[in-house]
């Protein structure tokens, strides 16, 4: 039997044996690597760690990490039942947006945990995890509504949302998120099953049909 939670130590052990050989990172303790379940159904991704998550070394426990906690508990989980992670696992400098050679850098660890995890779902939090998997599209237009994406030779649900520090700063988009997040626990229950009576609408990704 897979070890999945030691197969997640050993990608923290590589990342961090990285250090100073990668964009952003100059020292082991300077990992902000993901956490949670390594069964997880759920798989979140923001962008970077902040102030809080560098001091702590866990990602989502500043102020959005508490909203997080909160709308996964409005659909019916617990923070530790899901895994949550970044597409840079590290702090930009003063909270900047990472760079798309950081973002690069990074890359091989955040494709592993996926990997590892296999998780049914992905919630991509903000525009630069979102662009990993949906590079043409735009957040405030895309935000809630389910794709169905081969990734890594599976096919996986993806569900772009906003970042949660978004929703912080306005009432608008935190009502969306709220709205948004419901749309995971039709996905868990069922209610929501790819369509694919449609050839060429399921080779875009895109077609989804409700359960009546």
């Amino acid at each position: 039997m897979i070890d999945k939670k030691k197969q997640l130590e050993q990608l923290k052990k590589n990342l961090e044996s990285k250090a100073g050989k990668i964009p952003l990172l100059t020292k082991p303790s300077e990992v902000i690597f993901g956490e949670g379940n390594p069964d997880a159904k759920v798989f979140f991704i923001g962008e970077a760690g902040g102030y809080w998550e560098a001091q702590l070394r866990r990602p989502f426990v500043g102020n959005a990490g508490k909203l997080l906690d909160k709308l996964i508990e409005s659909i019916g989980l617990k923070r530790e039942e899901t895994y949550i992670t970044n597409v840079v696992k590290t702090r930009p400098p003063s909270n900047r947006d990472p760079l798309p050679e950081e973002i690069e850098a990074f890359k091989y660890y955040l494709d592993e945990e996926i990997k590892i995890i296999g998780p049914e779902i992905i919630v991509t939090l903000g525009r630069f995890s979102m662009n990993k998997f949906l590079p043409n599209e735009f957040i405030s237009k895309t935000h809630g509504q389910a794709r169905f994406v081969e990734i890594l030779g599976k096919r996986r649900i993806v569900i772009p949302m906003y970042h949660p520090a978004a929703a912080l700063r306005s009432g608008q988009v935190m009502t969306d998120l709220k709205a948004d997040f419901q749309k995971i626990k039709k996905f868990l229950g069922g209610e929501i099953i790819e369509d694919k009576s449609s050839s060429a609408k399921a080779s875009e990704d895109m077609q989804l049909s409700l359960i009546n």
